[in-house]
């Protein structure tokens, strides 16, 4: 997985030193449990309300580094699964955003967007935009915690 991120990202050596030893830190952390993850490492949870929530993990900000710049989708877009659907670049590279689950987007978080940098404070409090899934209770694309955290342990 990491090794497919450095190709699409033309990442330098020097980086890859350093996501490789920020990968073996991370890989100690456990991903919090109420949360379904991606491959593409977003974190999606329903909310109170019954949309979703979408975010970037603590594995992918520590991977990017220093996040500047957040172009969420637009309010009203059509999502598809594992599809490119935002960007979010940090000092070092940028990064596509991949829709979770298909749907439409309803919100996005404004102040996320001016402030991206909060990413890399509370990557879980830091949710990028809200979705309402064509189909709710399709979560068979979703990793659980636990899978999630074998998926970036194997990195």
């Amino acid at each position: 997985m990491i090794v497919s991120f450095f190709i699409r990202h033309k990442v330098s050596h020097y980086e890859k030193i350093r996501a490789l030893s920020i990968a073996k830190l991370t890989n100690n952390m456990t991903s919090p449990s109420d949360l379904f993850y991606t491959k593409e490492h977003l974190w999606v949870i329903k909310s109170p309300e019954g949309d979703w929530l979408a975010g970037i993990t603590d594995y992918a900000q520590d991977l990017l580094g220093d996040i500047v710049y957040l172009d969420p989708p637009k309010v009203g877009a059509n999502i598809q699964s594992t599809k490119p659907c935002g960007i979010v670049e940090s000092v070092k590279t940028g990064s596509d955003l991949h829709a979770p689950m298909d749907g439409v987007v309803t919100e996005i978080n404004q102040a996320l967007v001016d402030t991206p940098e909060e990413i890399n404070d509370n990557p879980y409090k830091a949710w990028i935009f809200k979705f309402e899934p064509s189909n709710p209770d399709d979560t068979s694309n979703l990793l659980s915690a636990n899978a999630y955290d074998a998926l970036i342990s194997e990195d």
